[in-house]
């Protein structure tokens, strides 16, 4: 590998990534391609990525909670049912390079973007949040099937989570943001240990991946808490448009 470049790449690469995955997400379908292009096979990438990840989101609860943003305990309940989702996909992944998947994942992202501009509860400051009884249960199953899908894959997680939160439980982009970071890191931890028994993990490209992703999350985490729930919106829009277009024809 040619430090010259292909690490500051990768550091740069990681703070946007970083960034993204905090305020919306897609960081993933940014990293992943560079850890195939300096030669690492895609589980071996899958794995690697997922050390970065892991650090990022913790880092980005962190930011969160300096802020005064928490779900907690609503959180800690999804975020379980995501862990033990995510023990399966981590599973499945360890044979599954996701080039197939791209389209399919491309149409989910485009959905995203239409329920996010047509949102029926367009003033999320009048909604009440629903975080316990059936809301709550109905969040706990759909995020197990999320954590399967965040073990899997990851790429694109982030707009789903924004999508289900609001909807299932009333939450605004804000809190939902600060939900998900919390929920990535819970469920990552599992698809790390996974990864880390297969020996599917370059500890030292995570370790320099790992500096920007972190760098961005703090920063992701921290601007957005200066926003309101309509800037994040457009940046949402921004970047699941941007990210789709990228996956249907490149």
């Amino acid at each position: 590998m040619d430090f010259s470049y292909e690490y500051p790449l990768l550091i740069f690469v990681g703070f946007i990534a970083g960034f993204l995955n905090t305020v919306a997400g897609g960081g993933t379908l940014l990293t992943l391609p560079i850890l195939i292009f300096m030669g690492l096979p895609a589980p071996l990438a899958q794995g690697t990525n997922r050390i970065a990840i892991l650090l990022q989101t913790f880092t980005a609860v962190r930011g969160f909670k300096s802020k005064g943003v928490t779900t907690y305990p609503f959180s800690l309940y999804v975020g379980v049912a995501a862990f033990f989702g995510a023990i399966l996909g981590a599973y499945l992944a360890l044979d599954f390079d996701g080039k197939a998947f791209n389209r399919v994942l491309a149409l989910v992202m485009i959905m995203v973007l239409f329920l996010t501009i047509f949102n029926p509860n367009k003033n999320n400051s009048n909604v009440t949040e629903k975080l316990t009884g059936k809301p709550l249960v109905i969040a706990v199953v759909v995020f197990f099937f999320l954590g399967i899908y965040g073990g899997l894959i990851n790429a694109g997680i982030g707009f789903l989570i924004l999508l289900v939160l609001p909807y299932i439980n009333g939450m605004s982009l804000l809190r939902s943001n600060a939900t998900k970071v919390f929920v990535a890191f819970t469920y990552t931890i599992a698809a790390v240990l996974v990864f880390a028994i297969d020996n599917k993990i370059d500890y030292g490209l995570a370790a320099v991946l790992s500096v920007g992703n972190v760098s961005g999350a703090w920063f992701g985490s921290r601007w957005s808490v200066e926003k309101d729930d309509k800037v994040i919106k457009l940046f949402l829009i921004v970047t699941v448009t941007v990210l789709a277009i990228k996956l249907w024809f490149f």
